[in-house]
C-alpha cells in the first residue's frame, strides 16, 4: 500500500465533514429536493448551503441536475456514493442510540437513516 494514502476514516470524514453536509444528505434521503426547499429546512445562509452542496456534488456524494425551463430549475439528490454512505449513518444511529442518555438523543423514528424507497428503487447502491 502506498503511503501517500489516507486512513480510510481520514478520508471518509473528509467527505462528510462540515456542519450542514450530514444534515443536507440527510434531507436528500427523501428523494430529489429543489434547492429553495433545502434553503427552507434548513437554518443556513444561502452562501454556505450553496458552498456545502457545491462540495458534495464535487465529491460524488449528490448530483445536481438543472432542468431547461425558464425560470431554471434545480434539484439535488443523492448519488449512488451518497446513498452507499449510509451504511456510516447506520453505525451513528446505533451508536447515538446505544449511548442516548450519556449525549441527550433519543431516536424519534424518523426513519432518516437509511435512504427512502425512491433509492431503493431508482439507484444500484
Amino acid at each position: 500500500m502506498s503511503e501517500d494514502k489516507r486512513c480510510p476514516i481520514e478520508a471518509t470524514l473528509s467527505l462528510i465533514n462540515g456542519k450542514w453536509k450530514l444534515i443536507i444528505m440527510k434531507e436528500l434521503s427523501k428523494g430529489p429536493v429543489r434547492y429553495g426547499v433545502l434553503e427552507k429546512a434548513l437554518p443556513v445562509s444561502a452562501k454556505v448551503l450553496t458552498q456545502q452542496l457545491r462540495e458534495l456534488e464535487g465529491d460524488g456524494l449528490i448530483v445536481r441536475t438543472v432542468f431547461p425551463e425558464v425560470p431554471p430549475r434545480v434539484e439535488y439528490a443523492l448519488a449512488d456514493k451518497g446513498v452507499s454512505i449510509y451504511s456510516v449513518f447506520s453505525e451513528m444511529r446505533r451508536w447515538g442510540i446505544m449511548e442516548g442518555d450519556s449525549i441527550d438523543a433519543k431516536c424519534r423514528g424518523c426513519k432518516n437513516c437509511i435512504p427512502s424507497d425512491y433509492y431503493r428503487k431508482n439507484t444500484q447502491a
